[in-house]
């Protein structure tokens, strides 16, 4: 069983309710001021919910692998009869887990220079340059971490299932889970998943909107991956009828750049790629192939982290926008990585603009919960951290009661100042006619 409730750190909401004509639902809640922790909550934000399921909560419970995916990966690891299997699959896993950024040249040459620098302070030991050039060779090579590609064959493809194949579906569902908590009425027709592997992405997609996708378009180099996830699909057979219908396997990208889909996914392959220049070109090409919704997943290590922050920066900075599709993308869901299960990292970002959507502060660390009052450091909607203490006395027991109940990143139903109007003083009040 693996769980996704490992990130929960969003800022902004649906801009598709405002296209229905439904009232803005933060307009009706508590306001927040900032540097003062005081809330108005004279409004009924609750309707009839209870307080753990107040309109913030964003918590995925643990999900199970689909019974026919996990069927079907147990039928082709027996078929396969290879040996050790679970060994191998907890040392990809550790290897994936420990993995880090390949050193750009840039850097590289830099550390020569330095490593040059310091040995000529000691000029007697290197007065041939041939002797100096082997000394910081060598020191690279002992210094350097030695990034290499993984090269997906059969056997290695049937390890990374067995390692990966409950983790990835856990994390993706996760993303999933906070669009359509969020934006219940999006429903997507079309999906491309870059880096497929497994295809875990497209059975996480069919149990989140199956109902309404037609077209899966699963990417992946390997050709052994996207046969292996075929074959997943077929129950472990190459003739067997697709558990998911239309899904179709490519190893490269679209061509067209009037080719846009409703929900691009790249999980775990940013990791895969040798440059930061390559990795640069891939972001931009996924957004341009987005429509809505570009979702990136990585592990939840530093390294990864690092990778979702220089995608994210790239898209929200880039100067660059696609001439079929002009719209701004902001972040949906900002990523913060959160010690669970299936420890990962992600960031959806939206075409659109923040502007356009309701938007309540993120709950940014653990609350903590104490004798009456309860701690929130919340992260505003205009970038600024807060910390709030929330009592049943000063703010209502409802407020109270859901600060109580929510979790590190959970949407606290509360609005700032900086997007609605708080209520008037006595001494501002208007004059009456």
């Amino acid at each position: 069983m693996a769980t996704a409730r490992g990130l929960r750190h969003l800022l902004t909401c649906s801009r598709w309710r405002r296209g229905r004509g439904e009232a803005p639902q933060s307009r009706a809640l508590a306001a927040v001021v900032p540097g003062v922790s005081q809330v108005d909550n004279n409004s009924d934000f609750l309707g009839k919910r209870p307080h753990r399921r107040h309109p913030g909560v964003l918590q995925l419970p643990c999900v199970e692998v689909p019974p026919a995916l996990a069927a079907a990966a147990q039928f082709l690891l027996l078929e396969s009869s290879m040996p050790n299997v679970e060994k191998q699959a907890q040392a990809l896993a550790n290897y994936l887990w420990s993995r880090r950024l390949p050193v750009e040249p840039e850097e590289l040459q830099r550390r020569a220079v330095h490593l040059e620098e310091k040995f000529l302070e000691n000029p007697d030991l290197f007065q041939v340059k041939e002797k100096l050039r082997e000394a910081v060779l060598r020191t690279l090579r002992k210094t350097t971490y030695h990034w290499q590609e993984l090269s997906y064959n059969e056997s290695l493809s049937l390890v990374y299932m067995a390692a990966r194949l409950d983790g990835g579906f856990a994390a993706v569902s996760r993303a999933f889970h906070e669009i359509r908590a969020r934006v219940p009425e999006f429903q997507p027709q079309t999906l491309m998943d870059f880096g497929s592997g497994t295809g875990s992405v497209t059975w996480a997609a069919h149990s989140a909107w199956g109902q309404s996708l037609r077209e899966y378009v699963c990417v992946d180099s390997s050709a052994a991956m996207l046969v292996l996830a075929e074959k997943l699909l077929k129950g472990g057979s190459e003739s067997g009828e697709p558990y998911v219908p239309g899904v179709f396997f490519r190893q490269f990208l679209p061509v067209s750049p009037k080719v846009q889909f409703d929900v691009v996914v790249s999980a775990f392959s940013l990791s895969e790629l040798p440059s930061k220049a390559d990795r640069t070109e891939l972001v931009q090409t996924l957004w341009r192939k987005t429509s809505h919704f570009l979702i990136l997943v990585e592990s939840g290590t530093k390294a990864g982290h690092c990778l979702l922050m220089d995608a994210r920066d790239l898209v929200l900075k880039g100067k660059e926008k696609s001439p079929l599709d002009p719209r701004p993308g902001f972040v949906f869901a900002p990523n913060k990585k959160k010690q669970k299960e299936e420890k990962f990292s992600m960031v959806i970002l939206a075409r659109g603009s923040p502007e356009e959507a309701d938007r309540w502060p993120r709950i940014t660390q653990p609350v903590l919960k104490r004798p009456r009052h309860v701690h929130c450091h919340l992260c505003c909607p205009d970038g600024h951290m807060q910390h709030a203490v929330i009592t049943a006395r000063q703010h209502g027991r409802d407020l109270y009661r859901c600060a109580r109940v929510s979790s590190w990143g959970d949407l606290l139903p509360v609005i700032t100042p900086s997007e609605s109007e708080l209520p008037l003083s006595p001494a501002e009040d208007p004059p009456r006619s």
